[in-house]
Parts: C-alpha cells; structure tokens; sequence
C-alpha cells in the first residue's frame, strides 16, 4: 500500500470509527473509554484474523485447550446480556495473564453498558474490516487521529499521548538505532518511539538481515519501555505484540508505574521519549545535593540524581542521563523552561555539559502538539567515560526550527519533509566536524555557553519576519495558552530567586 492510499484508508477507518464514537458520547462514554475499548476488541479481532490466516498463522491469545474456543469469535456468536457477559469474563481473565497480554488488559472494564451497541460496535463497525491486511498502524495513525478529533475531551486526557509521527521519525534517523542496540523509553505513551526505531532496524535489515541472535535480542528485552497510564500502557504493548517485536508469552516489555520512582535496574544504549509536559509534580525527588523540602507529602530519594527539584521534566532528564549506558545516546524532547530554568535547572545543564556530550539542540516551532502554545526542544546527548577534569561538550549545534514556522494540526500539520533540512545539517551517521553553519544551524562553543547567565541555553539570533495578512495567525487560545506559560515561567524564575537567597541568607553568618 502506498502513502497516499494508506493515508486514505486511515482516514476512512477513522471516520468509521467516529462516526459510532460519537453515538458512544451520547451514552456518556468519552473519547478516552471508547478508544480503550477499541483497543479490546481491535487486538481480539486482530488476533483473531492472524489466527486464521491461510499463509503463516499465528496464535496470540494462550495455545491451551482451555483458550482454544475463546476470544473475537465467542463475542460474535452471542447477544445480549450473554455478549456483556463473555465480554466482561473475557477481558477479566486475559488481565489476570502474566506477561504482554496481562499489560494489555490490566484493569480492562466494559464501558459499553448497551449490549446492543456493543453488538453493533463488534459486528458492523470492526467484524466487517479485515484490520491486518489494511496496511495501516491502527494504534498509530488511526488513534492519533480519533484522539485529535476528539480533542474537546482533553480535561480527560484525549491528545495528550501522541508526538508528531514525522518528528518521531526524524529523530530515530538521527539517532540510527541498530539491532544490537538495546532500545527504550521511559514515558512510553503508546509506543511511537519504539514501534519507529524497530521499524528503522527492519528497513536496514533488508540490505543486511538481521541474524537470529539479533532478533532473539529484539524480543528478550532489546526494546522495552515503561509508562505511567494503565490505558496508555495496554496501547504501548498491544502495538509491540501485533508489530511482531514481543511475543505474548514472552518477557514483559511494557511495564507500568513511574519511571521516577527508583532508579533504573538496567540500562539502554538508545533513549528516545517525549516525558510528559507539565511543570510540577505533586512528588519531589531527592538528588544526591540533600536538599529537602517539607511542602510535599510523599517524595522519591534518588541518590543518582544530581539536584532536587519538583519540576518533572527536570527529574526525567535526570532519569535519562543515568538509565543511558556509556557510549549511549539520547534524543529528548523537553519544554523550553528546562534550557533556562535557574536553581536546578542550571545545575542539571552543566551536568550535561560536563558530563555528556550535548551535541546538538532542534528547536521546535509552536503548533505540532495537542496541548496548544507548546514551546519545546529536542536535545541530542551521548553519555561519555568519568572525565572529570575536562567537560565531553565542546560544541553545541542549534538548528532553528522555530523561528518564521507555523504549523497547526489540520491547516498546516507537520510532515516529515519539513524537517529534511535539519537532516540535511544534523548529517546522521557522519563526523559533526563536517557540519556546516547554515542561516538556521549555529554552533555555539563550550565556553560560550558556559559564559551565558545560568548556562542558559534558551539561543535565538534569528529575527521573526514581519506577518502579512497572508500569514496564519495562531488562534487566540494558542496565544491565551502561551501567555499563561510564559507567566509560569517568570513566576518559577522568582521562586528559584527566592530559594537561592534563602540559601544564602541561611548561609550568612550571624551579625555582630
């Protein structure tokens, strides 16, 4: 299937799958609860149609005497208050499953009260399509844009799960994971990140394919993440069984909980994620600087951390720096207040500088994501030997995404063409000492940035250019939003003023 006829059927699927979304709202079941239960029965049916596939079937659901009559084919042979039923046992007993398939229906619950739309859900809206043969990542490209539609259940979190497939994409090619790689994501959503990164090794398998250790390696743990959101997380590990990378009676690898909670039991030479937006956290972590607070009622100690700071992208990027392995590498998206947050903020950054190679920095223009007025960045580091009396970063490359570029998610989305000439500069693969200055690519040296206030590394050189009438306007809630973010910003600078001269006060010694 090409492109374009893979994006024509995604959005058929997709207004099919609306269109009984909306009859679902009307009974009071959010955009969230049907695409839970859509995630149920599509990996049923799924499963089902792999199964029965007349050229290399494959069971997915337990191969037991017990399983053997069970699954999508029991769901469509009842009615009623019957259907409810085996739905409900079904879902019930898959989640009491050790391994994938107990992620993905752990604490699975019908939210479907009418058996009789059940019913119609089952047999007219998903039964009709044969979903393996469509060619089209239905936890993807088809959920993405179910969640964007419905975006006005954003109080419940619909949109919040998803980053840009194309910066997704460019990322993995700038990163080059390989099959030898061990590969993860600690706030992995519903898998983006992965499902890329294994979709990138098998593209390079077809001129070098892979050996059985290799993909012995994929499914024991090779690719792996972890996620806070039970629902996220059964999104996460359906897409890694259907997609071939994990078995369903293999080793878990999407586990669930908070990847702040403890340090990591293992370490990966690729990182790619995307921690969740948002400033604070309720949780504050406890870095090996031993600074405490008594304003929180539950706290994390991570004596791998460097500082303590209840600001969580702060926290994962701390989390990311130590589950890296020497010689790994890492590409992160973070808000902007982590490039000049002060306090914690300008000691995790000369960490990184010293410590990692922070090698280069995408700044990315307002508009791609669901939360509206995001202003974010992609940081690209590689973790470096103990060398403590010289910093591993000596050149910081900046590619100005940003400036002169608005994107919105239906006029004017992002493609993945857009981000050709980053690409182009970031040259993936190569020496950086090829890298060319360009209007929108700019080195900036160690002792630079180390000059500049707080390591702050908020850069800009590049002037906006003057809006015409023919230039798209954010909306005005997009400009409310990057209000409001702009005030938390300055009113977390004050805060972080306010602490240090509380330090030095604390530090003064008394008057004569």
């Amino acid at each position: 299937m090409t492109a374009p006829e893979r994006t024509a059927e995604t959005r058929r699927l997709v207004r099919k799958l609306i269109s009984f979304r909306n009859v679902m709202r009307d009974d009071g079941v959010s955009t969230i609860d049907y695409v839970e239960q859509l995630t149920f029965l599509l990996f049923l049916k799924m499963a089902h149609e792999r199964e029965n596939r007349s050229l290399n079937p494959e069971r997915i659901l337990p191969d037991s005497p017990a399983w053997r009559n069970r699954g999508w084919q029991e769901l469509v042979n009842s009615d009623g208050d019957d259907l409810e039923n085996a739905y409900h046992n079904l879902l019930e007993e898959l989640g009491s499953l050790p391994g994938n398939l107990g992620v993905i229906f752990r604490k699975a619950k019908n939210k479907i009260q009418d058996p009789a739309k059940l019913k119609r859900l089952i047999q007219d809206y998903i039964g009709k399509e044969n979903w393996s043969l469509q060619g089209v990542d239905v936890n993807g490209d088809a959920y993405e844009a179910l969640l964007e539609a419905g975006a006005e259940d954003t109080k419940t979190g619909a949109g919040q799960y998803f980053t840009p497939r194309a910066l997704i994409d460019a990322m993995v090619d700038c990163i080059q994971p390989t099959a030898d790689d061990t590969i993860t994501d600690p706030s992995v959503g519903t898998g983006g990140f992965l499902l890329a990164a294994h979709a990138y090794i098998q593209k390079q398998a077809e001129t070098t394919p892979l050996t059985p250790e290799q993909r012995a390696h994929i499914q024991r743990g090779g690719i792996w993440g972890n996620e806070l959101v039970d629902g996220t997380a059964r999104l996460a590990a359906m897409n890694l069984v259907l997609h071939g990378i994990c078995k369903h009676s293999g080793p878990q690898l999407i586990t669930v909980g908070d990847s702040l909670a403890q340090p990591p039991t293992k370490r990966a030479s690729v990182v790619l994620a995307n921690p969740p937006f948002g400033r604070k956290s309720s949780i504050t972590v406890f870095g090996d600087d031993g600074k405490t607070t008594n304003r929180e009622e539950i706290s994390y100690i991570r004596q791998d951390f460097w500082v303590t700071t209840t600001n969580k992208q702060l926290n994962f990027v701390q989390h990311i720096a130590s589950l890296l392995e020497i010689h790994g590498r890492a590409a992160v998206v973070v808000p902007d207040n982590v490039l000049f947050e002060s306090g914690a903020g300008e000691t995790i950054r000369r960490r990184l500088l010293q410590q990692f190679d922070l090698h280069t920095m995408l700044r990315l223009p307002t508009g791609i994501f669901y939360a509206g007025g995001v202003k974010a960045n992609v940081l690209f580091f590689d973790k470096k030997p103990a060398r403590p009396n010289q910093p591993w970063t000596e050149k910081l490359w900046v590619y100005d995404f940003r400036t002169g570029q608005r994107f919105t998610l239906k006029q004017n989305p992002l493609a993945r063409a857009h981000l050709d000439d980053f690409l182009e500069c970031y040259k993936p693969g190569k020496d950086r000492a090829d890298r060319v200055e360009t209007e929108r690519f700019k080195p900036f040296t160690l002792d630079e940035l180390l000059a500049r206030d707080k390591v702050n590394l908020d850069i800009t050189w590049m002037g906006d250019p003057k809006l015409d009438d023919s230039d798209m306007l954010a909306p005005p809630e997009v400009i409310a939003t990057e209000i409001v973010e702009d005030l938390q910003a300055a009113m977390a600078e004050f805060a972080a003023i306010a602490e240090s001269l509380g330090e030095v006060k604390k530090q003064a010694p008394p008057p004569e």
